[in-house]
């Protein structure tokens, strides 16, 4: 095992994922079920394990017939995607 890869992986997505959608509906989840804190921290932290797993898995198969370039290249149009339509609808959409 790598531990500098791992804490590189851990830094990029402990702060990709600080104020993302993820985090914030975890937020919402622990203010409306008041009653059960761990229950909202399991099932969070269960989907984001089983999403991290699903995104090694898949991206190990796909890059062996996409490039790591091309594979980053997708994701940043995807991601500005996303960021277009968030913002359509923020601004358009009642």
């Amino acid at each position: 095992m790598d531990f500098k890869i791992t804490l590189t992986i851990f830094t990029a997505i402990f702060l990709a994922e600080l104020g993302d959608k993820t985090q914030l509906a975890t937020m919402i989840f622990s203010a409306e079920h008041s009653s059960n804190k761990l229950s909202v921290f399991l099932g969070s932290s269960s989907a984001l394990i089983l999403t991290s797993a699903l995104g090694v898995f898949f991206g190990s198969i796909i890059c062996e017939f996409i490039s790591p370039k091309y594979m980053s290249l997708l994701a940043g149009i995807f991601f500005v995607l996303i960021g277009c339509w968030s913002l359509y609808k923020a601004l358009f959409v009642p």
